[in-house]
């Protein structure tokens, strides 16, 4: 098992997750996070600290899609491992649907 990010992240990005990482498996894209599963100790340590429930196990039904994403993008985006302030318009998407087709960005983000 390994925890992964889901679309709730998306344009929200709120980072009190990569805080808590004690392995630092989180990485930034343009507008969410991902974790690294194979990085990822499976503490589950993060998955309270989401104020929006973006993070689950990849047990969950439905997460097999999350893990591809995860795993793809944790290879390519820059690692973080320090909190940043979230988006000024995170309120906005938090409860927001389909951000997965509507709103992914495949950009890196800045990373530390």
């Amino acid at each position: 098992m390994t925890y992964v990010v889901n679309q709730a992240c998306i344009k929200c990005k709120f980072m009190d997750c990569v805080e808590v990482c004690p392995v630092d498996c989180f990485y930034e894209g343009k507008n969410m996070l991902v974790i690294n599963p194979d990085e990822c100790i499976d503490c589950g340590v993060c998955e309270p600290e989401c104020p929006i429930e973006a993070i689950l196990p990849d047990t969950e039904p439905g997460m097999e899609e999350y893990l591809e994403l995860n795993r793809k993008y944790s290879e390519i985006w820059p690692n973080i491992t320090i909190k940043k302030d979230p988006p000024s318009d995170a309120d906005t998407y938090k409860d927001m649907e389909n951000k997965l087709t509507e709103h992914f960005s495949e950009e890196p983000g800045k990373g530390d």
